[in-house]
């Protein structure tokens, strides 16, 4: 594909998923998202780089839209992911991406617009290439229950699982973590994430590789961050009782609000402990502790 074009995600939205998917195409690094109506039928378009990986968009779309079916909502089968010759968005989309602050301590910022901020800690991410912008609830949530986490007390150790655009990991470096592994099953997401290590220069306190969360071989962590979806937390909830130390926290976001207790009951059958949910714009990020 042409620097001049664009992939283009088209999809059925009915009202009851729309605001939900929106959400979700942003995060997955959508330069531009219209909703028309088409027919007498409400459809999103979303608009992505061409550095995007078309199967790893198809993947994630298809994960996402099964975990709404299995929550009971309709949903269609007719997204469309095809080429598009620039309608304009080369210059444009830039404007979707400004500095974000989050939490307390936090600024999320493109490369092209990083302000060093008093009393923040600036995250550099190159948006559009790999889940994990900063500008979406679950990202925001996530970050700032690690916020809190290391105003606690700050642990050793942290995984990153799912690590997308490596957002997660980088923030807990930057709040003082000495050492995370973080892995992605995509080849693409850790390619983009190690780049975002460089850019924030904490590539000696973070290993990025690509590995499955679910055969992952590492020795436990007090604290295990995944910000993946709720299919995918339930698939993997015996695997974070290997991964999180005793009295280790365990922190999971990409969970719609409607999400949040049928995920928390599923990762008590393991053994965690809910110890707060923090919601964020429609999507709820738990955190949960292994007791002792």
């Amino acid at each position: 594909m042409s620097a001049s074009q664009f992939w283009e995600l088209s999809i059925g939205a009915s009202e009851e998923v729309s605001e939900g998917l929106t959400n979700f195409v942003w995060e997955l690094g959508a330069l531009g998202v219209l909703e028309e109506e088409v027919a007498g039928s409400a459809r999103l378009r979303a608009f992505f780089p061409a550095s995007a990986s078309a199967d790893t968009l198809a993947a994630r779309l298809r994960d996402y839209l099964g975990g709404l079916r299995a929550l009971g909502f309709t949903v269609g089968d007719d997204a469309l992911l095809a080429p598009l010759t620039d309608p304009g968005w080369a210059e444009a989309w830039r404007d979707h991406f400004r500095p974000r602050p989050v939490g307390d301590r936090l600024l999320i910022a493109p490369p092209w617009d990083a302000p060093r901020v008093e009393g923040r800690l600036t995250i550099v991410i190159e948006p559009g290439r790999a889940f994990g912008t900063g500008q979406h609830g679950s990202t925001a949530g996530c970050l700032e229950l690690l916020e809190r986490t290391v105003e606690r007390q700050v642990p050793p150790r942290a995984l990153d699982l799912g690590t997308g655009s490596g957002i997660l990991a980088i923030a807990a470096a930057l709040l003082g973590i000495p050492r995370v592994l973080a892995i992605d099953d995509d080849p693409d997401a850790v390619a983009n994430a190690r780049a975002n290590l460089a850019l924030n220069g904490v590539t000696t306190s973070v290993t990025c590789a690509i590995a499955d969360a679910a055969t992952l071989q590492t020795e436990p962590a007090p604290l295990v961050l995944a910000n993946i979806l709720a299919a995918a937390h339930a698939r993997l909830a015996h695997v974070y009782r290997r991964l999180v130390t005793p009295a280790g926290l365990l922190v999971l976001g990409g969970l719609l609000e409607a999400e949040a207790d049928d995920t928390a009951a599923v990762v008590a059958r393991a053994g965690f402990v809910r110890r707060s949910t923090l919601i964020r714009d429609g999507w709820a990020t738990l955190e949960l502790i292994r007791p002792t």
